[in-house]
């Protein structure tokens, strides 16, 4: 898997889990602030669209994770 594909898997993770804590309505409710969490990956997401900077595909190249060969612009 690449740095890429990552990226995208624990961004769906973490939203998903701040979702079951932050809903009042599901059973692991903690605390609503728990969604301040979703709000903090999507703002992240966001940015990095336009800067390319994401501390996690940082982290995950220093660790040997394989960049993708294919994009959009090739």
């Amino acid at each position: 898997m690449t740095v890429q594909r990552y990226i995208v898997i624990f961004a769906g993770l973490f939203i998903m889990i701040s979702l079951a804590l932050g809903v009042e309505g599901s059973p692991f409710f903690v605390s609503k602030w728990a969604l301040a969490f979703t709000a903090f990956v999507g703002a992240n997401l966001f940015q990095s669209g336009f800067t390319n900077f994401c501390p996690l595909g940082i982290i995950l190249k220093k660790l040997g994770v394989p960049e993708s060969k294919i994009g959009c612009a090739n």
